[in-house]
């Protein structure tokens, strides 16, 4: 995936509220920026990938061992990966499933917030599916993830998710995956 196949998702999400209005525009320019715009190390800004996983048991949530907020799975982009393979891999070692993207891939949703150590994080969060099986994480990874029906993980999320999990859960039936 080029950065140019990646601002063209990007630019056909429909956003959810005025916080993804602007995480759009100001991702779109992020990826303007000289660098490795998925370098952790490059900059203090940078995109990261994260994903919404589905399945007939509803959504998976974790709580984020460090910030201790419900959130979807999700971390960096390592060096040669694309976010769409980077949310793969930071799923299955974050919940233990076996996952995959839609077909065609669905960028769904994109979020600008604080990361760690002072870093902004330009969140790149797409669908996967996953076998309605129970999350089971790595030793090193948050023990606590769970499935939730789509009222229960709106309750329960970091509050800033709530516009993208309600329209997830309308998405849901028509990607074919929850009743």
């Amino acid at each position: 995936m080029t950065l140019a196949d990646l601002r063209q998702q990007i630019q056909r999400i429909t956003p959810v509220d005025a916080r993804e209005e602007l995480s759009i525009g100001l991702t779109l320019d992020r990826l303007n920026w000289p660098g490795d715009p998925f370098s952790e190390s490059d900059n203090d800004h940078h995109v990261t990938a994260s994903s919404f996983v589905i399945s007939s048991r509803g959504v998976i949530l974790h709580l984020h061992r460090r910030l201790g907020i419900w959130v979807q799975p999700g971390g960096h982009v390592d060096a040669g990966e694309s976010p769409d393979e980077a949310c793969v891999r930071e799923t299955v070692e974050e919940t233990g499933l076996a996952v995959h993207h839609l077909d065609p891939v669905v960028l769904f949703h994109v979020d600008v917030h604080p990361g760690p150590r002072g870093h902004t994080h330009y969140d790149l969060r797409y669908v996967l599916v996953g076998e309605p099986l129970d999350p089971h994480p790595s030793a090193n990874e948050s023990p606590d993830v769970f499935w939730f029906d789509f009222d229960a993980a709106i309750e329960r999320a970091e509050p800033s998710l709530a516009a993208a999990l309600e329209k997830l859960a309308e998405s849901s039936v028509g990607f074919g995956v929850t009743d």
